[in-house]
């Protein structure tokens, strides 16, 4: 068990399983001020995105798809995109392949890497990828979402000095058993919310404190990051700007 400073927890965010009987039904947009958070599996959906693939992705998707070596990849790609626009044809009211992205400007060198975006709209959305899983989550207003595998020992000791040292002496109090946990929590909790400022990783990682807690991340000025549950093997996270 690690031994981080205690504080009150914070609720953990419960994805709604996404399949294909999902997609029948329109789904209810989010609540002011909360995400609405979708977990897919590629494996129970690459069989239903594989015939939509080709008529619902547009020619960069298709490309990106392909150019993707291992086959499980190709399939996660297509599965979380699929999705990405089946959700957002459906809370806009559009058909899934007229949607339209772009790129914000990146906030840190203006360059057009930011934030995606459906221009217009009021809804923003962020989509992250791991290992057979798709995490999904649209905000009224800026969100950014991270999932991925618990780590190997050896990620965590190479990456733990490019955290806050903060985090990194949180890390250190843990035990190494329960490293790659608390290794996650930070990095999940961190990615979400550099990807709803914008800038992703183009933002210096020990710039900000998130924490390693397991009760909890650290809120940081006009946003609201919680954990979302998905599972033993996996850590996830997801950051909303406030109004």
């Amino acid at each position: 068990m690690c031994l981080l400073p205690a504080r009150p927890a914070r609720p953990v965010l419960r994805p709604e399983r996404l399949t294909s009987v999902a997609w029948a039904r329109p789904p209810q947009p989010p609540r002011p001020g909360r995400p609405r958070v979708w977990l897919a599996r590629a494996e129970d959906l690459s069989g239903a995105v594989a015939p939509l693939a080709g008529t619902l992705l547009d020619g960069g998707e298709r490309a990106r798809a392909a150019a993707l070596h291992r086959a499980a990849d190709r399939d996660g790609y297509r599965v979380a995109h699929v999705c990405l626009r089946l959700l957002l044809g459906a809370y806009l009211g559009i058909e899934p392949s007229d949607v339209t992205f772009v790129r914000r400007p990146c906030p840190v060198c203006q360059g057009p890497h930011g934030r995606p975006d459906v221009p217009g709209v009021p809804l923003s959305f962020s989509v992250s990828r791991t290992d057979g899983l798709c995490l999904l989550a649209f905000a009224d207003t800026a969100v950014g979402a991270d999932i991925e595998r618990l780590p190997e020992p050896d990620v965590v000791a190479s990456l733990t000095a490019t955290l806050h040292p903060r985090e990194a002496a949180e890390l250190a109090a843990c035990p190494p058993e329960g490293r790659p946990a608390a290794f996650a929590r930070v990095w999940t909790r961190k990615e979400a919310y550099l990807k709803g400022l914008g800038t992703g990783l183009g933002r210096d990682l020990g710039s900000d404190h998130l924490g390693a807690s397991a009760r909890g991340p650290r809120r940081m000025p006009g946003w609201t990051i919680d954990d979302v549950a998905v599972g033993p093997a996996h850590a996830a996270a997801v950051a909303v700007a406030e109004r």
